[in-house]
Parts: C-alpha cells; sequence; structure tokens
C-alpha cells in the first residue's frame, strides 16, 4: 500500500526555520510532482511549493524567496526547507505525490499525507 509519512513541523519563533519531510513508500513504480500544500485554521487547503521529476518548481507568491522545495527521487522523498518563517506560514502542512504504484497499477493518482503541524510564534 502507498502511503506518505511527512515530518519535521513544530513550534518555531518567527524568523526561525524549519524543515519538512514526506517519504513515500509501498510499491512505486514511479513518483511524478510532489508537493506541499497547507491549512491554516478556518481557511482552505491552499498549494504552497510543487516540484517535478526534472526539478522545475513552482511557489505560492507569499512563500517565494522564503521556501525551498526539493526532492530525492532515489528516495522518494520531498522536502520543504522553510526559512524566515512568519505567523501566517502557521498551519497544517500537507504532501501530495501524484504515484504510479501497486494499488491502481492501471495508472497513476493523487496520495495526501497524514499532515505535520507547523507553528509559528510571533
Amino acid at each position: 500500500q502507498v502511503q506518505l509519512v511527512e515530518s519535521g513541523g513544530g513550534l518555531v519563533q518567527a524568523g526561525g526555520s524549519l524543515r519538512l519531510v514526506c517519504a513515500a513508500s509501498g510499491t512505486i513504480f514511479s513518483i511524478n510532482a510532489m508537493g506541499w500544500y497547507r491549512q491554516a485554521p478556518g481557511k482552505q487547503r491552499e498549494l504552497v511549493a510543487t516540484i517535478t521529476v526534472g526539478g522545475t518548481t513552482n511557489y505560492v507568491d507569499s512563500v517565494k524567496g522564503r521556501f525551498t522545495i526539493s526532492r530525492d527521487n532515489a528516495k522518494n522523498t520531498v522536502f520543504l526547507q522553510m526559512n524566515s518563517l512568519k505567523s501566517e506560514d502557521t498551519g497544517v502542512y500537507y504532501c501530495n505525490a501524484n504515484i504510479w504504484g501497486g494499488d491502481y497499477p492501471g495508472g497513476s493518482r493523487d496520495y495526501w499525507g497524514q499532515g505535520t503541524q507547523v507553528t509559528v510564534s510571533s
């Protein structure tokens, strides 16, 4: 069974840094795009950053210059380095990946992690 497991969240002061890690496991044939989303209290889930297999990245404007997404294709892992954190970055961060795996051998599908809490105190 394919699953995504996140780690690295926590409590940090404004201006600090955190590094999120998301590892995919199970029977995996290939992984296409991977990304991070977040959901603040009372708000809808929003895209934070995505990265293709080839390394092309995309960021929401509010994190450009502060967050960096990267991936290790050999380890089926995606990272989110978050610097200069602000209180408005607080929320639950979810990993997402489009995976062709043993669960659905006929094609790829999106998987989500369970989420990791990031709290930035001002």
